[in-house]
């Protein structure tokens, strides 16, 4: 996918040593031919491995850009200390490496690279579309997520103990009905009030299998019956078809992202345990759109969707005035990157 889309881009793959030396040949020519390393979007700065190799090899700038970091020991603060940039996705990241004495105009908010996504598949989601007889804005689509992902049933070698298993399971079982019912509530008013569809699909492999036990199954014969349910899909496929949706209810970050980006509506049902990126919905003034799950009732869900469809054009400026935000941001942490090259 990324092949098709960004042909000029080459895909290199390569390991770390414990004392940060490059175990490719790959990398180490990149290493030699390219003037500054961005670590992108991610969940913590991930990649720091690869950074201190090229910190200690190179001697050249690098940077974060739109990643969060939420947890920094000693080690990360002395690689921290020395970037040329950090631009983190939401303004709590920035808080937190204040508070461990990093600090300087070089550090600024830079949303989720996500927001930059142009890909798109709209053949194979119109064809999906007339599949299922749908009209463009007038369905909705719905995302599940546990409270932790289960990454020991989707990575081979996970290295979770038993233990873990066992915690984050036992946490899933807790919360899953009593988070779920909540976006059913809205499901079910949006098709009795409406007569219009829902499309229930994953942002991740996982949510496949949960689907139904959590947002089909337990529906209304006469909900259930307006409702269509997608399999697995890459991210070009699903800004096309978030592009035609009415709105997207999602417990995932990034789903709505990829609606918004393509002009629709979005709604984020953020669970506390999703980290502190979550905060860059409010850093976009996207306040209303926010619902911390365990401090709303699927009532106001649905009563805040209701409210998005009677008045769609005012919605439609709405996620308008919060994509020039993102460009605003993005324009502004452009400017020192470009003295870096």
């Amino acid at each position: 996918m990324l092949n098709h889309y960004y042909p000029e881009v080459r895909i290199i793959h390569g390991a770390v040593s414990k004392e940060f030396v490059v175990q490719s040949e790959d990398v180490k020519q990149a290493f030699a031919e390219a003037d500054l390393f961005i670590h992108g979007s991610g969940p913590s700065v991930v990649a720091a491995d690869f950074l201190q190799a090229w910190q200690r090899s190179t001697q050249k700038p690098f940077g974060i850009f739109g990643t969060t970091i939420q947890d920094i020991n000693t080690n990360l603060k002395a690689l921290l200390s020395k970037a040329s940039f950090i631009f983190t996705r939401e303004t709590a990241s920035i808080q937190k490496l204040n508070e461990a004495g990093l600090s300087g105009s070089h550090i600024a908010f830079a949303p989720d690279a996500t927001f930059a996504m142009t890909i798109r598949d709209d053949a194979k989601a119109q064809g999906f579309m007339n599949a299922n007889g749908l009209k463009p804005r007038s369905f909705i689509c719905a995302i599940p997520r546990l409270r932790k992902t289960p990454y020991y049933k989707i990575r081979a070698n996970s290295g979770w103990s038993e233990q873990q298993i066992q915690e984050v399971n036992a946490l899933n079982d807790r919360w899953k009905e009593i988070d779920h019912a909540k976006l059913r509530e809205a499901m079910i008013a949006w098709v009795r009030k409406t007569g219009n569809p829902v499309v229930v699909c994953p942002e991740m492999t996982y949510q496949v299998d949960i689907m139904d036990e959590l947002l089909i199954d337990p529906l209304p014969a006469d909900v259930k019956a307006r409702v269509i349910k997608h399999d697995y899909w890459l991210p070009d496929e699903a800004a096309s078809l978030y592009s035609q949706a009415h709105c997207v209810l999602s417990f995932e970050c990034h789903s709505p992202i990829i609606a918004l980006t393509n002009g629709t509506p979005a709604f984020y049902l953020r669970q506390p345990e999703d980290t502190i990126k979550g905060q860059m919905y409010y850093d976009l003034q996207l306040t209303d759109w926010t619902f911390e799950i365990n401090d709303v009732t699927g009532e106001q869900i649905a009563g805040r969707l209701m409210s998005v469809h009677t008045d769609y054009a005012k919605a439609r400026k709405r996620v308008k005035a919060s994509m020039d935000l993102v460009k605003q941001r993005y324009n502004a942490v452009f400017v020192p990157l470009k003295k870096l090259t």
